[in-house]
Protein backbone atom coordinates (compact mmCIF):
# COMPACT_ATOMS: atom_id res chain seq x y z
CA UNK A 1 0.00 0.00 0.00
CA UNK A 2 1.23 3.46 -0.89
CA UNK A 3 2.01 6.27 1.55
CA UNK A 4 -0.65 9.00 1.61
CA UNK A 5 1.80 11.54 0.17
CA UNK A 6 1.99 9.43 -2.98
CA UNK A 7 -1.54 10.50 -3.95
CA UNK A 8 -0.55 12.93 -6.68
CA UNK A 9 -4.10 14.31 -6.95
CA UNK A 10 -4.65 15.52 -3.38
CA UNK A 11 -5.44 18.97 -4.76
CA UNK A 12 -8.51 17.58 -6.58
CA UNK A 13 -10.24 16.48 -3.36
CA UNK A 14 -13.50 18.34 -2.69
CA UNK A 15 -14.85 16.26 0.20
CA UNK A 16 -13.20 14.15 2.89
CA UNK A 17 -15.25 11.58 4.79
CA UNK A 18 -13.74 10.42 8.04
CA UNK A 19 -14.59 7.52 10.34
CA UNK A 20 -14.55 8.40 14.03
CA UNK A 21 -13.48 5.61 16.42
CA UNK A 22 -9.92 4.37 15.86
CA UNK A 23 -9.60 6.76 12.90
CA UNK A 24 -10.14 10.42 13.82
CA UNK A 25 -10.35 9.66 17.54
CA UNK A 26 -7.31 8.40 19.42
CA UNK A 27 -7.64 5.36 21.65
CA UNK A 28 -8.46 7.70 24.55
CA UNK A 29 -11.41 9.11 22.57
CA UNK A 30 -9.84 12.51 21.92
CA UNK A 31 -9.79 14.45 18.67
CA UNK A 32 -6.58 16.00 17.31
CA UNK A 33 -5.80 19.40 18.75
CA UNK A 34 -7.16 22.31 16.69
CA UNK A 35 -9.49 20.00 14.76
CA UNK A 36 -12.17 22.67 14.51
CA UNK A 37 -9.60 25.00 12.96
CA UNK A 38 -8.64 22.34 10.42
CA UNK A 39 -12.29 21.85 9.43
CA UNK A 40 -12.68 25.61 8.98
CA UNK A 41 -9.51 25.68 6.87
CA UNK A 42 -10.87 22.88 4.68
CA UNK A 43 -14.10 24.84 4.17
CA UNK A 44 -12.11 27.93 3.19
CA UNK A 45 -10.23 25.81 0.65
CA UNK A 46 -13.47 24.47 -0.83
CA UNK A 47 -13.38 21.05 0.84
CA UNK A 48 -16.36 19.64 2.76
CA UNK A 49 -15.47 17.69 5.91
CA UNK A 50 -17.84 14.81 6.67
CA UNK A 51 -17.63 12.57 9.74
CA UNK A 52 -18.96 9.13 8.79
CA UNK A 53 -19.99 7.10 11.81
CA UNK A 54 -22.47 4.77 13.42
CA UNK A 55 -23.35 7.62 15.76
CA UNK A 56 -26.59 9.53 15.10
CA UNK A 57 -26.37 12.93 13.46
CA UNK A 58 -27.27 14.77 16.65
CA UNK A 59 -24.30 13.22 18.48
CA UNK A 60 -21.92 13.92 15.60
CA UNK A 61 -23.11 17.52 15.43
CA UNK A 62 -22.43 17.96 19.15
CA UNK A 63 -18.83 16.85 18.60
CA UNK A 64 -18.15 19.63 16.07
CA UNK A 65 -20.15 22.57 17.44
CA UNK A 66 -18.18 25.30 15.68
CA UNK A 67 -18.47 23.82 12.20
CA UNK A 68 -21.70 21.81 11.93
CA UNK A 69 -23.28 24.54 9.78
CA UNK A 70 -20.61 24.05 7.08
CA UNK A 71 -20.08 20.28 7.23
CA UNK A 72 -21.59 17.08 5.97
CA UNK A 73 -22.58 14.26 8.33
CA UNK A 74 -22.92 10.63 7.29
CA UNK A 75 -24.63 9.33 10.41
CA UNK A 76 -25.97 5.95 11.53
CA UNK A 77 -23.59 4.25 9.08
CA UNK A 78 -25.32 6.05 6.24
CA UNK A 79 -28.84 5.85 7.68
CA UNK A 80 -29.12 9.64 7.82
CA UNK A 81 -27.21 12.35 5.96
CA UNK A 82 -26.91 15.99 6.97
CA UNK A 83 -25.52 18.98 5.14
CA UNK A 84 -24.89 22.35 6.78
CA UNK A 85 -26.82 21.40 9.92
CA UNK A 86 -29.91 20.06 8.12
CA UNK A 87 -31.04 16.52 7.38
CA UNK A 88 -31.11 15.93 3.61
CA UNK A 89 -31.78 12.17 3.53
CA UNK A 90 -32.85 9.46 5.96
CA UNK A 91 -33.72 5.77 5.81
CA UNK A 92 -36.31 3.81 7.78
CA UNK A 93 -36.81 0.25 9.05
CA UNK A 94 -40.34 -1.08 9.43
CA UNK A 95 -41.33 -1.66 13.08
CA UNK A 96 -42.13 -5.35 12.52
CA UNK A 97 -38.62 -5.91 11.23
CA UNK A 98 -36.74 -3.93 13.85
CA UNK A 99 -38.71 -5.69 16.59
CA UNK A 100 -37.50 -9.05 15.25
CA UNK A 101 -33.90 -7.84 15.28
CA UNK A 102 -34.27 -6.52 18.82
CA UNK A 103 -35.77 -9.84 19.96
CA UNK A 104 -32.88 -11.77 18.38
CA UNK A 105 -30.43 -9.48 20.15
CA UNK A 106 -32.14 -9.99 23.48
CA UNK A 107 -31.88 -13.76 22.98
CA UNK A 108 -28.14 -13.66 22.26
CA UNK A 109 -25.88 -14.03 25.34
CA UNK A 110 -24.50 -10.81 26.84
CA UNK A 111 -25.92 -8.66 24.07
CA UNK A 112 -27.52 -5.22 24.48
CA UNK A 113 -29.98 -4.27 21.72
CA UNK A 114 -30.00 -0.57 20.92
CA UNK A 115 -32.92 0.78 18.88
CA UNK A 116 -31.81 3.92 17.05
CA UNK A 117 -34.54 6.41 16.20
CA UNK A 118 -32.44 9.23 14.73
CA UNK A 119 -31.77 11.46 17.76
CA UNK A 120 -33.30 9.07 20.32
CA UNK A 121 -32.08 5.59 21.23
CA UNK A 122 -33.65 2.94 23.46
CA UNK A 123 -32.12 0.07 25.47
CA UNK A 124 -33.69 -2.46 27.86
CA UNK A 125 -33.78 -1.16 31.42
CA UNK A 126 -32.01 -4.28 32.70
CA UNK A 127 -28.90 -3.07 30.82
CA UNK A 128 -28.94 0.36 32.41
CA UNK A 129 -25.44 -0.32 33.77
CA UNK A 130 -24.16 0.30 30.21
CA UNK A 131 -25.93 3.63 29.82
CA UNK A 132 -22.87 5.73 30.64
CA UNK A 133 -20.69 3.82 28.18
CA UNK A 134 -23.31 3.99 25.44
CA UNK A 135 -23.74 7.72 26.00
CA UNK A 136 -20.33 8.13 24.37
CA UNK A 137 -22.11 7.36 21.12
CA UNK A 138 -25.65 8.65 21.63
CA UNK A 139 -27.18 11.88 22.95
CA UNK A 140 -30.73 11.04 24.09
CA UNK A 141 -30.61 7.52 25.57
CA UNK A 142 -33.75 6.04 27.10
CA UNK A 143 -34.14 2.87 29.18
CA UNK A 144 -37.40 1.00 28.60
CA UNK A 145 -39.05 -1.89 30.38
CA UNK A 146 -40.13 -3.43 27.08
CA UNK A 147 -39.72 -2.56 23.43
CA UNK A 148 -43.37 -3.49 23.06
CA UNK A 149 -44.20 -0.25 24.89
CA UNK A 150 -42.67 2.01 22.21
CA UNK A 151 -43.21 2.47 18.50
CA UNK A 152 -40.71 5.04 17.22
CA UNK A 153 -39.70 5.67 13.62
CA UNK A 154 -36.26 4.08 13.53
CA UNK A 155 -33.43 3.71 11.04
CA UNK A 156 -30.97 1.36 12.76
CA UNK A 157 -30.64 -1.37 15.32
CA UNK A 158 -27.24 -1.80 16.95
CA UNK A 159 -26.26 -4.76 19.06
CA UNK A 160 -23.67 -3.85 21.68
CA UNK A 161 -21.49 -6.81 22.69
CA UNK A 162 -19.37 -5.62 25.61
CA UNK A 163 -17.09 -8.68 25.47
CA UNK A 164 -15.84 -7.72 22.02
CA UNK A 165 -17.21 -10.77 20.19
CA UNK A 166 -19.15 -8.95 17.47
CA UNK A 167 -17.39 -10.66 14.58
CA UNK A 168 -18.32 -14.08 15.96
CA UNK A 169 -21.92 -13.03 16.55
CA UNK A 170 -22.10 -11.54 13.06
CA UNK A 171 -20.76 -14.67 11.39
CA UNK A 172 -22.52 -17.27 13.54
CA UNK A 173 -25.99 -15.75 13.80
CA UNK A 174 -26.93 -12.32 12.55
CA UNK A 175 -25.57 -12.13 9.00
CA UNK A 176 -27.47 -15.23 7.94
CA UNK A 177 -30.57 -14.47 10.03
CA UNK A 178 -31.16 -10.98 8.63
CA UNK A 179 -28.87 -10.52 5.63
CA UNK A 180 -31.69 -11.05 3.15
CA UNK A 181 -33.82 -8.31 4.68
CA UNK A 182 -31.36 -5.72 5.97
CA UNK A 183 -27.86 -4.38 5.52
CA UNK A 184 -25.96 -6.13 8.35
CA UNK A 185 -22.38 -5.17 9.20
CA UNK A 186 -19.79 -5.75 11.86
CA UNK A 187 -19.16 -2.17 12.97
CA UNK A 188 -16.25 -2.77 15.35
CA UNK A 189 -15.25 -5.28 18.00
CA UNK A 190 -18.33 -4.55 20.12
CA UNK A 191 -20.98 -3.75 17.50
CA UNK A 192 -23.23 -5.40 14.93
CA UNK A 193 -25.40 -2.92 13.05
CA UNK A 194 -28.61 -3.40 11.04
CA UNK A 195 -29.82 -0.80 8.54
CA UNK A 196 -32.30 -0.81 5.69
CA UNK A 197 -31.18 -2.69 2.58
CA UNK A 198 -28.79 -0.59 0.54
CA UNK A 199 -27.81 1.67 3.44
CA UNK A 200 -24.09 2.04 4.05
CA UNK A 201 -21.51 4.73 4.56
CA UNK A 202 -20.72 4.54 0.85
CA UNK A 203 -24.36 5.04 -0.11
CA UNK A 204 -24.65 7.91 2.36
CA UNK A 205 -21.65 9.63 0.77
CA UNK A 206 -23.24 9.17 -2.65
CA UNK A 207 -26.35 11.03 -1.43
CA UNK A 208 -24.16 13.83 -0.02
CA UNK A 209 -22.00 14.15 -3.12
CA UNK A 210 -25.08 14.21 -5.33
CA UNK A 211 -26.55 17.04 -3.25
CA UNK A 212 -23.27 18.96 -3.46
CA UNK A 213 -22.75 18.27 -7.16
CA UNK A 214 -19.43 16.56 -6.39
CA UNK A 215 -18.18 13.46 -8.18
CA UNK A 216 -17.27 10.54 -5.92
CA UNK A 217 -13.99 10.49 -7.84
CA UNK A 218 -13.18 13.83 -6.19
CA UNK A 219 -14.08 12.57 -2.71
CA UNK A 220 -11.72 11.04 -0.16
CA UNK A 221 -12.48 8.63 2.67
CA UNK A 222 -10.39 7.42 5.58
CA UNK A 223 -11.24 4.59 7.95
CA UNK A 224 -10.01 1.55 9.84
CA UNK A 225 -12.47 -1.36 9.77
CA UNK A 226 -15.34 -3.29 8.18
CA UNK A 227 -18.07 -0.65 8.22
CA UNK A 228 -15.74 1.74 6.37
CA UNK A 229 -15.29 -0.58 3.38
CA UNK A 230 -18.29 0.71 1.44
CA UNK A 231 -17.12 4.32 1.53
CA UNK A 232 -13.50 3.41 0.75
CA UNK A 233 -14.67 1.41 -2.25
CA UNK A 234 -16.93 4.27 -3.41
CA UNK A 235 -14.50 7.19 -3.53
CA UNK A 236 -11.61 8.17 -5.76
CA UNK A 237 -9.17 8.70 -2.87
CA UNK A 238 -9.15 5.88 -0.28
CA UNK A 239 -7.03 5.92 2.88
CA UNK A 240 -6.68 3.77 5.98
CA UNK A 241 -4.94 4.69 9.20
CA UNK A 242 -1.88 2.63 10.10
CA UNK A 243 -3.73 0.87 12.94
CA UNK A 244 -6.25 -0.62 10.49
CA UNK A 245 -6.27 -4.40 10.37
CA UNK A 246 -4.87 -6.36 7.42
CA UNK A 247 -8.43 -7.12 6.29
CA UNK A 248 -8.59 -3.51 5.08
CA UNK A 249 -5.58 -3.66 2.77
CA UNK A 250 -7.69 -4.56 -0.26
CA UNK A 251 -10.02 -1.59 0.22
CA UNK A 252 -7.70 1.41 0.26
CA UNK A 253 -4.88 2.64 -1.90
CA UNK A 254 -3.06 4.79 0.65
CA UNK A 255 -2.02 4.56 4.30
CA UNK A 256 -1.67 7.40 6.80
CA UNK A 257 -0.17 7.46 10.30
CA UNK A 258 -2.27 5.78 12.99
CA UNK A 259 -5.16 7.29 14.91
CA UNK A 260 -2.91 7.89 17.91
CA UNK A 261 -0.38 9.59 15.61
CA UNK A 262 -3.22 11.80 14.29
CA UNK A 263 -3.25 10.42 10.76
CA UNK A 264 -6.45 12.27 9.84
CA UNK A 265 -4.97 15.63 10.86
CA UNK A 266 -1.82 14.86 8.89
CA UNK A 267 -3.86 13.98 5.80
CA UNK A 268 -5.94 17.15 6.11
CA UNK A 269 -2.77 19.22 6.27
CA UNK A 270 -1.43 17.47 3.15
CA UNK A 271 -4.68 18.23 1.27
CA UNK A 272 -4.58 21.88 2.35
CA UNK A 273 -0.93 22.19 1.31
CA UNK A 274 -1.68 20.64 -2.09
CA UNK A 275 -4.45 23.23 -2.58
CA UNK A 276 -2.13 26.08 -1.69
CA UNK A 277 -3.75 26.66 1.73
CA UNK A 278 -1.10 25.44 4.20
CA UNK A 279 -2.38 24.97 7.73
CA UNK A 280 -0.39 27.12 10.14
Amino acid sequence: MLDYMQDAALASIKLIACDMDATLLADDGSQPERMEERIAALAAAGVVFCPASGRPATKLASMFPQNTARMGLCADNGGEVWLNGTSIWRSRIEPELYRRVVAAGEAYPDCVPVLCAYGDVFIPRRYEMYAEELSRYYTALHCVDSFDDINPEANKVSLYLPHGNSQQAFEDVFASAFGDELSVICAGAEWVDFMATGVSKGAGLAHLCDKLGISLEDAAAIGDTYNDISMLDAVGHSFVVDNAGPHMDDHARYRTPSNNDRGVAVLIEAILAAKGHPFE
